[in-house]
């Protein structure tokens, strides 16, 4: 487990920017203590600097995850957000969008969200910018890329995709070995 390297940590906080904003800083320094980004293996880690200093005395070789997975990085060095970063990303959010009822299983099996399961959406959402997705309920369900901004989803067809699916919830019950 090793920090991150300049390349690496530009990478990241740029994917992490995309949802969450300049709320980044939160996320790092904490009321609760200082956390901190490690790589290993190909994917970033999300942990506490007392975790850490736990998992030293661990060796690397024998050392399988540790604190939260972010991501990964591919192998073409772009680094892609995990479903397990869900639950830090959903608080600090800048731009989220809810879900009918009726759409919610077929965003949670993989699906785009089409404007027909639009029920709302933040006002000047951009065109690609990264959201959150909720039910109507206010609970989180994943997240994706705006498809339309604001003012085309007022007046776009509804079998038009509005949210591009990047990770949802149920990945937990359909990729559950391959997750750490």
């Amino acid at each position: 487990m090793r920090p991150l390297t300049e390349a690496e940590t530009r990478s990241v906080f740029e994917k992490l920017g995309k949802y969450i904003g300049e709320n980044i800083q939160l996320l790092v320094d904490r009321p609760d203590g200082t956390y901190c980004f490690r790589l290993h293996r190909d994917r970033v880690y999300y942990l506490s600097e007392k975790l850490l200093k736990v998992a030293a005395s661990v060796p690397r070789e024998n050392l399988v995850s540790l604190g939260t997975c972010f991501g990964k990085f591919t192998k073409t060095q772009k680094f892609r957000l995990s479903v397990t970063a869900l639950d830090f990303l959903a608080p600090y959010a800048k731009y989220k969008v809810w879900v009918k009822p009726g759409s919610e299983q077929s965003f949670l099996y993989g699906n785009h969200v089409l404007k027909s399961g639009l029920g709302r959406i933040t006002e000047n959402t951009a065109q690609y910018q990264g959201v959150v997705v909720y039910s109507m309920a206010d609970v989180p369900l994943g997240f994706g890329v705006a498809a339309k901004s604001t003012q085309e989803c007022r007046k776009v067809d509804p079998m038009a995709i509005v949210v591009f699916h990047q990770a949802d919830v149920g990945e937990y019950v359909r990729s559950e070995d391959t997750l750490t």
